[in-house]
């Protein structure tokens, strides 16, 4: 029997994290599915100081506190690598590599992102011998050594600072074709207060040399083509990331030109109802540990606003054999109050043949929507599932307009 879960969350990083504590937090339970180990690369950041209440941190740390808080929630936690989403119909359905199903009513994508590779000479075949896309370990690692850092933006800054505290000699690679660097003011100010890092701007590495390990890199100036070799025990390259969508292909959710989901900015919504995208896979500006756990959190929070619409669609407005009177209302409209307490009077003279439902548009749009309400208040009648009338004027009649369209023998 196939698994079946309220949540699911696909991915273990600070999006992923975030979004299943909030989700755990609303009482869904909650499913994380992560195909390596938590965090994600924020578990390879060796300094975080920009989120609030933790201080100067590490990745691993707040990583570590992300997962303890989710366990003490109740998440449940799958180490497996998702391969497939089929999203249609109530409970959308994650395959894992293993052939292994899991089932949700709402489903946040939370699959990250991938260090883009340089695609030169000698990179996959010194891959771990010298070739590194993150800094995992202490900067002691690399005393007395030269190494070279590929990129121009926060992480590759933070990286070389890292790696300064030890090595020998940090050579920091802009591969930027203009002369300047993507990094943010914060960051660019700790690589000026850093010594021992050697700013080469406007240069690409051709290759990667080294018998059995990384020994040199061939650089090219993107000024005037000059080529030259650098000596290097280690090349970390931090040249941007590559988003882990190639499993949504096919699938509905849109993604834009370059892999990333395109989602609502404000509710993380996809293309598809139910599902959700967080973090670096989603299209945005500014990705960091901070924006991503912000992610989530939203993410979880519509999560949880579609499956309560969702619960009021199925079973209090469509469920009931009786008929029901569904009042889309506001409680800024003071026109709304009024028709509210008109349906009620008029259901309690039915005595208890006929349901009152209320839907405050203000927090169900998507319901409103759904059934193409436009008009605030509206009242709709519904017998057995199926909309009978639908009322949007003329209120002062509205004890008239329900006894003329309620259905015989009630």
């Amino acid at each position: 029997m196939t698994a079946r879960f309220d949540l699911i969350v696909v991915g273990g990083g600070p999006a992923g994290l975030a979004a299943a504590i909030c989700g755990a937090r609303s009482r869904l339970s909650t499913l994380l599915i992560e195909k390596g180990q938590p965090g994600g690369r924020a578990a390879h950041i060796m300094q975080i100081d920009n989120f609030p209440g933790a201080g100067c941190t590490t990745g691993p740390d707040l990583v570590s506190r992300f997962r303890g808080q989710a366990e003490a929630l109740g998440v449940t936690f799958l180490q497996a690598e998702v391969s497939r989403l089929e999203p249609e119909g109530p409970f959308k359905t994650v395959y894992t590599r293993q052939g292994v199903a899991y089932e949700a009513r709402a489903v946040i994508l939370c699959p990250g992102a991938e260090p883009r590779t340089l695609g030169v000479r000698g990179e996959e075949r010194l891959r771990g011998r010298g070739v590194h896309y993150a800094v995992a370990d202490s900067a002691a690692a690399w005393a007395g050594r030269d190494v070279v850092v590929v990129g121009d933006g926060d992480a590759a800054v933070a990286a070389a600072v890292h790696l300064a505290q030890s090595a020998r000699k940090v050579s920091l690679v802009c591969i930027h074709s203009e002369d300047r660097m993507d990094a943010c003011p914060a960051s660019l100010a700790q690589l000026r207060g850093s010594s021992g890092i050697q700013v080469i701007a406007q240069t690409a590495v051709e290759e990667i040399q080294g018998e059995g390990r990384v020994e040199r890199v061939v650089l090219r100036s993107l000024v005037n083509g000059e080529r030259w070799t650098l000596p290097a025990d280690a090349v970390f390259v931090l040249a941007g990331i590559t988003p882990c969508t190639d499993f949504l292909r096919g699938s509905g959710i849109h993604l834009d030109a370059r892999g990333y989901i395109i989602a609502d900015p404000e509710t993380m919504a996809t293309s598809v109802d139910g599902i959700y995208a967080a973090g670096d896979a989603r299209r945005k500006w500014v990705r960091q540990v901070i924006t991503a756990a912000a992610d989530g959190a939203i993410a979880a929070r519509s999560a949880e606003r579609f499956l309560a619409d969702e619960e009021l669609v199925n079973h209090e407005l469509l469920g009931p054999a009786d008929p029901v009177l569904a009042v889309f209302w506001s409680p800024a409209d003071p026109l709304s109050l009024d028709v509210l307490q008109q349906v009620e009077q008029v259901a309690g003279s039915a005595g208890g043949r006929v349901h009152v439902v209320r839907i405050d548009c203000q927090q169900s749009a998507r319901v409103a929507q759904r059934l193409g309400v436009v008009e605030v208040p509206t009242v709709m009648l519904f017998h057995r599932g199926i909309p009978l009338a639908t009322l949007t004027e003329d209120f002062n009649h509205l004890a008239d307009w329900v006894a003329g369209h309620m259905p015989a023998r009630i």
